[in-house]
């Protein structure tokens, strides 16, 4: 089962438990900007992630608003993942409340 957080919610476990963050936007997108540790999911990548990541490391997915995340964050969840989270508000809301911790490397 997923787990829906806040963006503060989200930034806290970054900073204290290492969470992993997903970015599941489009590519273009994402090139633009994202979270600084976060990295792009996408089809292509999915098994990839499922295949190495450490299951039990908290998992957090974002898109652009909240909505598309909630249904990526449940897969990861049924694939395994103990801790997997959608961020409410998505990377919009990310971007308002945390404008210095916004890549666009």
């Amino acid at each position: 089962m997923y787990e829906r957080i806040s963006p503060e919610k989200a930034k806290q476990l970054m900073d204290t438990e290492n969470a992993r963050v997903v970015d599941i936007r489009d590519p273009g997108s994402f090139n633009l900007s994202h979270i600084p540790q976060a990295t792009l999911l996408d089809n292509n990548t999915v098994g990839e992630l499922i295949s190495s990541a450490d299951m039990s490391k908290p998992l957090i997915v974002y898109c652009y608003h909240g909505n598309s995340s909630q249904s990526a964050a449940s897969y990861l969840s049924e694939q395994g993942f103990e801790q997997s989270y959608s961020m409410d508000g998505g990377f919009e809301h990310w971007r308002v409340l945390f404008p210095k911790h916004v890549s666009s490397d």
